[in-house]
């Protein structure tokens, strides 16, 4: 059987719209993606993705790719005819929700994966294992899924006109958009809308997913990140509809704010972090909110843990904490709110529920520059740069590292420097490396003492970007900040 009427029969099994009776309107708009029927590739596969490749082999041999679609551009295109239209998810997804809300997160979930809106084969190319320390099991990851720009595409988007349309990938108008030279396409995306403070949002999941059921909430208007009260009240009612995700908003300042801080959203997901089983180390009480549980956490960044039944003290106990930190300086600790009018403190706030309970981890951040730490004073410090120099946004605050793909190769060569073969180890990994060298490393092992120590430098990461640092000097600056909350 040909893949093409084997992937009419997935069309049809997947999406509702489409009967038996449209089998041969189906068949014709796959040949008008993939071209004339006689180079179609003959493929026998019960998998939609195989089936996706033999279509995408078929648009090649006939000039369709990349002539008139990228290749990214074609899977998207032919993955939308199996994907209901936005108004049928919508319908279908808030239909189950009064049922169940697990159901349809679930099948909505499943769709996304179908079809290929989650690039399930692209996210297994990453590396990931744990490395235990003081704070619990931290995750890392290179990440390897998304791909590599083809030097042409670059050369070719060189002189692409510019386009303001979408606005950025985050924004509503990517649903069902072809995509662009250097801009994803998104034919297959779909978008499931909801009321978060009487404002209309976006939930979908992340195509390049970091962690299980990797979920994108964004608001429906292009606007810059910003915690507000409306930020923590738009937290805990997102985990009042999903009660099994937890939720969290990168910071809304550059430098400790994540790599997208043009478009207000927040990410979640059915993942349980290091963090969020981090214990309490020590409390202190809220006089102003007295049904409100406050802690310190014990992480190598600085984070105050609320937990609470009741939704609005725990916003408004919230909301008085960021406004304070927003204020607040102590130069015996480096922390310092403004430099003249330019302001360097926020949070990076999380929710989740605890059995009845709601509960907001705020990690405290500032992002102040010196002369001495240009790129950031908490921020990765230039030793550690060569693991790891980017942003450390909400998912890596929460003990997850997503580590540059660059490391993939490079760690290959630390590894013969180790074992002391021929290798181009690149200059900026040799102190380190150097560090790593003693008797017994072999062949067996080498592989576990270089994860176990890209697992050190990550903690070491996280201990820069905290701002009371974990030694009696800064948790005894972190004490006179609790302090100074009553």
């Amino acid at each position: 059987m040909l893949a093409r009427e084997q992937f009419t029969q997935f069309i049809i099994d997947t999406n509702p719209a489409y009967t038996a009776m449209d089998r041969i309107y189906l068949n014709n708009r796959i040949m008008a993606l993939v071209g004339d029927d006689n180079h179609t590739i003959a493929e026998t596969s019960d998998d939609a993705l195989a089936l996706l490749d033999s279509l995408v082999q078929t648009a090649t041999v006939n000039h369709v790719v990349p002539d008139r679609f990228t290749l990214e551009e074609l899977e998207a295109e032919l993955m939308a005819l199996a994907t209901p239209a936005p108004s049928a998810v919508n319908a279908r997804f808030w239909s189950d929700y009064q049922d169940s809300p697990e159901e349809a997160l679930k099948h909505f979930y499943q769709l996304s994966r179908a079809n290929n809106y989650i690039q399930t084969r692209a996210i297994a190319k990453n590396t990931q294992y744990t490395v235990k320390t003081d704070y619990g099991d931290l995750e890392i990851t290179i990440n390897l899924s998304k791909p590599e720009k083809d030097p042409k595409a670059i050369a070719a988007a060189a002189k692409a006109p510019i386009s303001s349309y979408p606005l950025c990938q985050l924004c509503m108008t990517n649903e069902g958009y072809l995509g662009r030279i250097n801009y994803p396409a998104r034919g297959n995306h779909r978008i499931v809308r909801l009321n978060l403070g009487g404002r209309t949002w976006g939930f979908q999941y992340s195509p390049y997913a970091y962690f299980n059921e990797h979920a994108i909430f964004l608001d429906g208007v292009h606007q810059p990140m910003q915690i507000t009260p409306q930020t923590f009240s738009n937290l805990l009612e997102l985990i009042t509809l999903f009660p099994e995700y937890m939720v969290g908003s990168n910071a809304d300042l550059p430098i400790v704010g994540g790599s997208m801080l043009s478009h207000d959203h927040y990410q979640g997901g059915l993942h349980t972090f290091a963090m969020a089983k981090a214990p309490i180390e020590r409390r202190f009480d809220l006089d102003a909110f007295p049904e409100v549980s406050a802690g310190i956490v014990k992480w190598p960044m600085s984070v105050i843990r609320l937990t609470s039944a009741h939704r609005d003290q725990l916003i408004q106990a919230a909301t008085m904490i960021h406004n304070h930190w927003q204020q607040y300086s102590d130069e015996t600790a480096d922390v310092r709110a403004f430099t003249d009018a330019t302001p360097h403190h926020t949070v990076t706030p999380i929710a989740r529920r605890v059995g009845d309970d709601y509960q907001i981890d705020l990690v405290l951040r500032d992002n102040q520059t010196s002369a001495e730490f240009p790129d950031g004073i908490f921020h990765p410090h230039p030793d550690v740069q060569h693991i790891k120099k980017e942003n450390i946004g909400l998912i890596e605050v929460m003990g997850l590292a997503i580590l540059p793909a660059r490391l993939q190769t490079e760690l290959q060569e630390v590894r013969h420097f180790l074992l002391s073969e021929p290798n181009q180890m690149l200059a900026m990994h040799r102190p380190w490396a150097e560090s790593l060298q003693r008797p017994g490393i072999t062949a067996d092992n080498v592989d576990q003492v270089i994860d176990a120590a890209v697992g050190q430098v990550f903690l070491r990461v996280l201990e820069d970007a905290g701002v009371f640092k974990r030694n009696d000097v800064g948790q005894a600056a972190f004490d006179r900040f609790t302090q100074s909350l009553n």
